[in-house]
């Protein structure tokens, strides 16, 4: 059994610690890195790194800071580390006065920026500087959770522009880096993932019309998205799936 090495981008809560927490189970990963942007929201996670400090190691990242980017990087690379799994669970949908927008009349170049800068842009300065430590003869993955009312094809309800339109961005960032992988790293599988509505803070107020059986545990979404990573293949990178397997449109 090979030993390989992983890091989930925003593992401070949710999802991201969910997958922190599973795969901390697979006894073939020798180090997760963990990224969190503020101790104050880290606390389960860093909680769980002290119990398993031989396995877990926290960096905090800002992911609208290209140098902190940059720097986690440059950390495991000066380890003598590789990857073969990435997982980037970052993602903003409501936070304070930043809200879904219901019309037109409540957009704010403001708020779109805000969107843009973490849902989309942080995910291709990622794969700027990722490139170096998924480059190797093993399969490795770099997933990322988009959503699927970021799908342009599937949207017949219109709102939340930004939220939209960042995920929408962020596919096709995710797109076009598959593509330049598929040259330079061809072993990398680049995917982005619907989770499906998932039982987290960011779903929390939106939860009132989801159907008991259509909003998931974290423990559930995880356990669903990492039988989708286990069976794609070279010829599934650049695609967008959903927790269950199949191709979402874009």
């Amino acid at each position: 059994m090979n030993e390989s090495n992983a890091l989930v981008i925003g593992a401070s809560q949710g999802i991201g610690l969910g997958f922190v927490h599973h795969l901390l189970q697979q006894p073939q990963i020798k180090t997760i890195y963990a990224t969190y942007r503020s101790k104050d929201s880290a606390v389960g996670l860093l909680a769980l790194a002290a119990q398993h400090p031989e396995r877990i190691s926290c960096i905090a990242v800002d992911i609208t800071q290209e140098v902190q980017i940059a720097a986690c990087c440059d950390q495991i690379q000066t380890e003598g580390n590789l990857l073969q799994w990435v997982i980037n669970c970052v993602g903003i949908l409501h936070a304070g006065d930043l809200q879904p927008e219901k019309g037109l009349r409540q957009l704010n170049s403001e708020q779109l920026m805000r969107y843009f800068q973490v849902n989309s842009i942080g995910a291709a300065l990622w794969a700027k500087h990722l490139l170096p430590l998924l480059k190797h003869d093993d399969r490795s993955i770099f997933a990322t959770i988009s959503a699927k009312i970021g799908s342009i094809g599937d949207n017949h309800l219109g709102g939340w522009y930004g939220y939209r339109a960042s995920k929408a961005a962020l596919n096709m960032l995710m797109r076009t880096a598959s593509i330049e992988y598929r040259r330079r790293s061809p072993q990398t599988i680049v995917v982005t993932l619907h989770p499906g509505t998932t039982d987290t803070q960011l779903s929390k107020p939106f939860q009132r019309n989801v159907p008991p059986e259509k909003l998931f545990s974290v423990d559930r979404t995880v356990t669903q998205l990492l039988a989708v990573l286990d069976g794609v293949n070279k010829e599934d990178s650049g695609q967008f799936f959903s927790w269950d397997g199949s191709k979402l449109p874009w």
